[in-house]
């Protein structure tokens, strides 16, 4: 009786963990498209800016002030060697995410990052030469058939965003792929990683926001007819991205790698559907079809990572690389999805 009562609240838990992080995903990006969108706020680069700021201080209080995470003590040295090139890496990640919400809908953008897998496993590929089991291939095509098919058919395609997304793509997968390297030897949980990264962001891209951008801000502020209750929507949308870190962080710690893998996926067919309801982009029957493709192709290739990592290797050959097997691995080394997240 006793176990069954706990297998219920583990149930509960995980569901609840996976919903709040939902819940924290899509509205981030929905908000960033509503400053985009509806408050005429069309500066990607300080609508970043603004969620480094906000995450900075966010990780600050959480694990200097309120200590409900521990510090994970990094050598000054290695905070310019290390950090620093995986903050700029991630500081390009988030603002090519903004810069292609700004021009292409929240469907069609969060349908391109979907491609993610396919960059990853292509770069590990050429650059490191990594050895991959013939059934991750296969299961690319999917999510690579997906994504032509979901491009060639989008009523609101808008190249400089499609780019933008791609290069984003190819950001998310050298952000991973480095991570490996750089940060070997730190156990980062996504509250760390913002506490470390963040202040190098900003500081990355404080002075471009400003040169690019500080005039249009301003023109901005003369003209709009409700500027402070926009900025308490801008400002928002960054307290609220800190707050996904926080939520990736639960749910990991109550999900297994599989879960984790659908959930994801899911998450993305959650955000294009509520996209839809709000700005209502149209979207074709063939465009639809192309992401419902694309998500299938990122699940199974999900699936598939998991079961080669369950397999004993064969002597001599190379070990394909592996989803997580426990908890601890899967706590992500950099901050993913802000792509999607800060």
């Amino acid at each position: 009786m006793e176990e069954g009562v706990i297998c219920q609240w583990s149930v509960f838990r995980s569901l609840l963990a996976i919903l709040q992080w939902w819940a924290f995903n899509v509205t981030v990006i929905i908000i960033n498209k509503w400053i985009f969108q509806k408050l005429d706020f069309k500066f990607p680069l300080s609508v970043s800016c603004i969620h480094f700021i906000c995450s900075a201080i966010g990780g600050y209080v959480v694990i200097k002030v309120l200590k409900l995470k521990p510090l994970i003590t990094v050598d000054p040295e290695d905070r310019w060697r290390r950090i620093f090139p995986m903050s700029f890496v991630f500081c390009i990640n988030i603002v090519l995410g903004n810069v292609s919400l700004r021009y292409i809908p929240v469907s069609f953008m969060q349908t391109i990052k979907s491609f993610t897998p396919a960059t990853t496993v292509v770069l590990q590929w050429l650059v490191w030469r990594k050895y991959f089991d013939w059934r991750i291939w296969a299961s690319l095509i999917p999510i690579v058939g997906g994504i032509l098919l979901t491009s060639v058919t989008e009523l609101s395609f808008n190249a400089f965003g499609f780019c933008a997304a791609l290069l984003g793509c190819l950001a998310t997968s050298t952000k991973t792929i480095l991570a490996e390297s750089l940060l070997h030897g730190y156990k980062f949980d996504s509250i760390n990683t913002v506490y470390y990264m963040a202040p190098f962001a900003t500081m990355i891209l404080a002075i471009p926001a400003l040169l690019l951008e500080g005039n249009g801000v301003l023109e901005w502020l003369s003209t709009h007819p409700y500027p402070w209750s926009a900025l308490i929507i801008i400002f928002s949308s960054g307290v609220l991205a800190f707050c996904l870190n926080f939520s990736i962080f639960y749910v990991i710690h109550s999900t297994t790698a599989v879960t984790f893998n659908v959930a994801g996926n899911l998450k993305v067919a959650v955000a294009v559907l509520v996209s839809w309801l709000i700005f209502r982009n149209p979207i074709s029957y063939l465009n639809s079809v192309g992401c419902a493709v694309t998500l299938v192709g990122c699940t199974f290739y999900g699936y598939v990572r998991h079961l080669l990592s369950q397999q004993p290797p064969v002597p001599g050959t190379p070990r394909t690389p592996r989803t997580p097997r426990n908890k601890m691995e899967l706590l992500p080394l950099v901050n993913d999805k802000l792509d999607d997240k800060v």
